[in-house]
């Protein structure tokens, strides 16, 4: 069961022996065991990690879409824009603007604000494109861009949206299980995120948790007939977890099993905890090597870290990279336009002592 090295990247993530364990079980998914049992329990749970106040729950409610997490964002947008709607996208990173890609694929009106990848989204811009563009019917964000490590002001974005009557999208795919947020206090309306990120199960299904209000409403709209998220969730409601297509069965099984696994380690606070004394250590230890975070602490999140490449001459990302391997360690490639950089995430099954280890890998490694 054991890996040869550990995934420190922004997912898919390195998981739990029990995790994995939970996959070597066959399901029939016509059997209540499976669809009762197992993926209603899941979309319950999702909606008591998202929302605090259980007088609140009951108005949203949570739909698992087959695929990467990318497609649970196609079919959110997909679903929930209609035809005379007008997606504005705050964008400072390449998930951001995979949005953007996602909407004009659709031939959803579009308006995207763009900052640069190392900057916060200005909230006044915002607010600007939100008076100046009346026609602005739905707002989108990425919560944590993994392009940089930056956990942008979804809240407060969110509030300018709500200001406005706009409806709220956030995609939370790294930051829903390892950062604390309750989204009716949020006023987001709906949100998109992974099996494989936070909550540490594997990759092959992704969930949208909305307010029910906005599922209703969305009958009908969808682009796709596979990424008919309203059609999926009237299905999974009328059928009692029934999914529309083929189930990823195993996957969704290794994520209930990852579910017990956040609450026995004390939810998302705990997570949350453990995610950012990794992500403090690795900084510290990163300096004293010799390495410099892209960003400024004051916006560092607790998912992933970006660092500027060396600047000696004979540094090669890749042949660094395959050293690291060697040594039971694997780092992630930079994805900033505009500056030579790596990245190393810290979610997952990964503690103080594998922090520490990959630092003393780095040591080692750094043959410029």
């Amino acid at each position: 069961m054991n890996n040869d090295y550990l995934l420190l990247t922004p997912g898919p993530l390195s998981t739990s022996h029990t995790v994995k364990e939970a996959m070597l079980k066959d399901w029939c998914t016509w059997d209540d065991e499976y669809n009762q049992g197992v993926v209603q329990v899941i979309r319950k749970q999702l909606c008591e990690i998202a929302v605090a106040d259980p007088q609140y729950r009951s108005d949203y409610s949570a739909t698992l879409m087959q695929g990467s997490g990318t497609a649970s964002v196609e079919a959110a947008i997909g679903t929930f824009t209609p035809k005379s709607g007008t997606l504005l996208v705050i964008n400072n990173g390449a998930y951001g603007a995979r949005i953007i890609e996602i909407a004009n694929y659709l031939n959803i009106n579009v308006i995207a604000l763009n900052f640069v990848e190392t900057e916060l989204p200005q909230l006044e811009q915002i607010s600007q494109a939100l008076e100046q563009h009346p026609e602005i019917t739905h707002v989108a964000m990425v919560h944590c861009e993994t392009t940089t490590g930056m956990l942008n002001p979804a809240k407060r974005v969110a509030e300018l949206a709500k200001h406005h009557n706009k409806v709220m999208i956030l995609d939370a795919m790294s930051s829903f299980g390892g950062i604390e947020m309750d989204i009716h206090e949020w006023q987001i309306d709906i949100l998109i995120s992974s099996a494989n990120k936070c909550i540490q199960g594997v990759p092959g299904f992704g969930f949208v948790i909305a307010k029910t209000a906005l599922l209703v409403a969305s009958e009908g709209q969808a682009r796709s007939l596979s990424l008919d998220l309203h059609a999926q969730w009237k299905t999974m409601e009328n059928h009692h977890g029934k999914w529309r297509f083929t189930s990823p069965t195993h996957v969704v099984r290794a994520f209930a099993k990852a579910l017990e696994e956040l609450a026995q380690e004390g939810g998302v606070s705990a997570r949350f905890k453990r995610y950012s004394e990794n992500q403090k250590q690795l900084v510290s230890g990163m300096k004293a090597l010799g390495f410099e975070a892209l960003l400024p602490e004051a916006m560092h999140s607790p998912i992933i870290t970006s660092f500027y490449s060396p600047s000696d001459e004979s540094y090669e990302f890749k042949r660094f990279y395959e050293a690291l391997k060697q040594k039971g360690y694997v780092i992630y490639p930079g994805k900033v336009s505009n500056a030579d950089c790596f990245r190393i995430g810290n979610i997952g099954e990964v503690y103080a002592a594998d922090i520490s280890g990959l630092l003393e890998a780095i040591a080692q490694a750094k043959y410029w």
